[in-house]
């Protein structure tokens, strides 16, 4: 199960830290990069056994499946 680690700066952000498939150990956040329609790319790297995933994560003020924000919340009058 992922862990989940919090960094502190401008904003709170929570980021789900997977383990290692060979080791099991939390992997570490290692870079954030630009990815395709307004996702972010992350990176994650084993401290232990070197293994780098990464993963695309959207974000739901940017991409176009951000059907939520047409629901019924409404500014008030």
């Amino acid at each position: 199960m992922p862990q989940t680690s919090t960094f502190s700066g401008p904003s709170s952000i929570t980021i789900q830290r997977p383990r290692c498939p060979k080791c099991q150990a939390s992997m570490m956040l290692a870079r954030i990069e630009p990815g395709p329609r307004g996702s972010d790319q992350r990176t994650f790297d084993c401290p232990q056994r070197g293994y780098t995933f990464r993963v695309l994560v959207e974000d739901p003020m940017k991409c176009d499946d951000a059907g939520w924000l047409d629901g019924e919340l409404k500014a008030p009058k």
